[in-house]
């Protein structure tokens, strides 16, 4: 990640020098291929290129994490900065291990010129879940939950702690049954409701000191941690929920927003405040049509940055006081050619980037820095034409994923409080962050299988079976700091950071529980500890998750699904707890 020698300029290079400000287009480019991605693989195309924006798209491969994936390329060309290439190409398009890819079919998000077509941004759901605060000793669990549309369904989820009283249904089971010395117990075991045919989303997980909370398909459902009985009645809501905020505001409430109809011609455009301790609902406001063509609500996407809430729509956005629900200002179309494309917030930060010049030879992206209060820029990076800001790994530091479609390249690079590049990621690996499907995702921060503190970055390697790694990654320089192995023979991966250690998660296989890993981020060695080893009981049913979130909080873990079949065949799950 260091700068090139002086008086030698960057082989293909990614900024400019950090004396010089981010304004204008860098020599050089900043999203220079540091090296491809596999094809097919996280960063690659999953389809060929499709006309533009409304054609027809193909639905990605959905079989799940572990699907063959075709043999990794060779490098696009060398370095950034005249040295040789780092290895074979990094990244498939697993989502979290054990969990299956979500299918495509959620949020759209296109930048159009005077109502020309142009190439399309595509959204599809993913997650970052991070035990972190910013990293620190003193970080506190926080959770980060997707969402995108939902459909339709309609009981609520009922209860089985796990003690084999059940929830209501004859073939109640005890979880707990013939636990064997040291593993954890199931704490509570929550079922879905009922969901449409085609499915439903189940959006988001919030945990706080007290309470669980869940959205799923038209409802918001919130448990007592402890024993997983209901904190509060379920809150019904006309329609299906179609977006919710990552993480919580600093009084513990949450946004979702959820449709005004049930027909083809219906908006995303409703959004409900909620207490999570209380069940209490806030404030509520209807988000107005983009004025621009083809400035869609259907879908929307909520950021919550500081005391604002962002509302993205297609090609603009409007922010509104978090606590209040008034509306702040509009985000909208800026210089001549470009359009708010994604959003990334956090307690202090708001970052945009936005898609300029679609279909023309000045077509880029560009990363930029608001205020949250005011929407005014501190400043804008301009990506090199052919590259793509994909992903914002993190926003203090601000980490953001570029990748190359032309080039079947990527790049993961850091960039300071300015704006300025300052460092990128050096190491001949093939990662597996779970970001869900790239190019069909403009949801910037979507990958679930992601830390990042201070001064590291901590990504999982791919494994399609068995063990893999988990590899810290120096942010000053690019470098790897050091490497663990899975303690089981099943992948792990990243939750979040706490007390100074990563927290990962070993998944579950059919017949073994999953694990709950303390790895230590000082110097010293790395070697995992185990907090939680799941029981074999409740193995079939931790592995079953579909497209699974996880959080660990106040020692214990939570486990929840994303998305609901609405197959009448059994019973869905929608959450389950362990601890000791």
């Amino acid at each position: 990640m260091s700068q090139p020698p002086p008086g030698q300029p960057p082989h293909g290079g990614f900024g400019p020098p950090q004396n010089q400000p981010p304004q204008g287009q860098p020599q050089g480019g900043f999203g220079a291929p540091q090296q491809p991605p596999p094809q097919g693989g996280f960063g690659a195309p999953q389809q060929p290129p499709q006309p533009g924006y409304g054609y027809p798209q193909q639905p990605p491969p959905q079989p799940g994490y572990g699907y063959p994936q075709q043999p990794p390329g060779p490098y696009a060309q060398p370095g950034p900065y005249g040295q040789g290439p780092y290895g074979q190409a990094p990244y498939g398009t697993y989502p979290h291990p054990g969990a299956p890819g979500k299918p495509p079919g959620g949020k759209k998000r296109t930048a159009l010129i005077a109502g020309a077509v142009a190439g399309a941004l595509l959204l599809v759901g993913g997650t970052v879940y991070a035990v972190t605060g910013g990293g620190g000793d003193d970080a506190k669990p926080v959770a980060h939950p997707s969402g995108d549309t939902g459909h339709s369904g309609t009981a609520s989820p009922s209860a089985d702690t796990g003690d084999g009283a059940g929830d209501g249904r004859t073939d109640a089971e005890d979880l707990n049954a013939g636990r064997k010395p040291g593993e954890a117990k199931v704490l509570w075991y929550k079922s879905a409701p009922d969901a449409p045919g085609n499915g439903a989303d189940a959006p988001g997980l919030w945990v706080t000191e007290k309470t669980a909370v869940k959205a799923a398909y038209k409802e918001i459902v919130g448990f007592r941690v402890a024993d997983g009985t209901p904190a509060w009645a379920p809150i019904a809501l006309p329609h299906e929920v179609c977006a919710v905020t990552k993480r919580a505001d600093a009084d513990g409430r949450i946004v979702v927003a959820y449709m005004n109809g049930t027909t083809d011609r219906a908006k995303c455009n409703q959004l409900q405040q909620i207490d999570l301790d209380t069940g209490k609902k806030g404030w509520h406001a209807q988000v107005g049509d983009g004025s621009a063509l083809f400035d869609s609500i259907r879908s929307i996407e909520l950021t919550l940055a500081g005391k604002t809430l962002v509302v993205g729509r297609d090609l603009s956005g409007t922010a509104y006081d978090a606590a209040t629900g008034k509306k702040l200002y509009d985000l909208k179309k800026y210089g001549t050619d470009c359009y708010p494309a994604g959003y990334a917030g956090d307690g202090g930060r708001l970052v945009q980037v936005a898609s300029c010049g679609a279909g023309g030879a000045k077509e880029r992206d560009e990363i930029r820095e608001l205020d949250p209060a005011t929407g005014k820029a501190k400043w804008t990076r301009v990506v090199t034409k052919g590259w793509r800001a994909e992903r914002v790994f993190s926003l203090n530091p601000l980490v953001v994923y570029l990748t190359n479609r032309d080039k079947k390249a990527w790049n993961i690079s850091t960039l300071d409080g300015g704006g300025r590049f300052t460092s990128e990621v050096k190491v001949d690996e093939k990662f597996a962050p779970g970001c869900g499907f790239l190019s069909l995702d403009r949801g910037l921060q979507k990958c679930q299988a992601v830390a990042v503190d201070a001064k590291t970055l901590y990504l999982p390697t791919e494994s399609t079976t068995g063990a893999n790694e988990i590899i810290a990654i120096g942010l000053s320089d690019g470098k790897e700091k050091w490497r663990v192995k899975s303690p089981v023979d099943r992948p792990m991966t990243p939750v979040g950071l706490q007390g100074g250690n990563l927290i990962a998660y070993a998944d579950a296989s059919y017949g073994q529980g999953g694990r709950v890993l303390s790895i230590p981020t000082g110097s010293g060695a790395h070697r995992p500890t185990t907090l939680l080893r799941n029981p074999e009981g409740a193995a079939k049913i931790e592995n079953g998750f579909f497209d699974a979130t996880t959080v660990w909080s106040g020692g214990r873990f939570f486990i929840a699904t994303n998305r609901l079949s609405g197959q009448d065949d059994s019973e869905e799950k929608l959450m389950l707890a362990y601890g000791k």
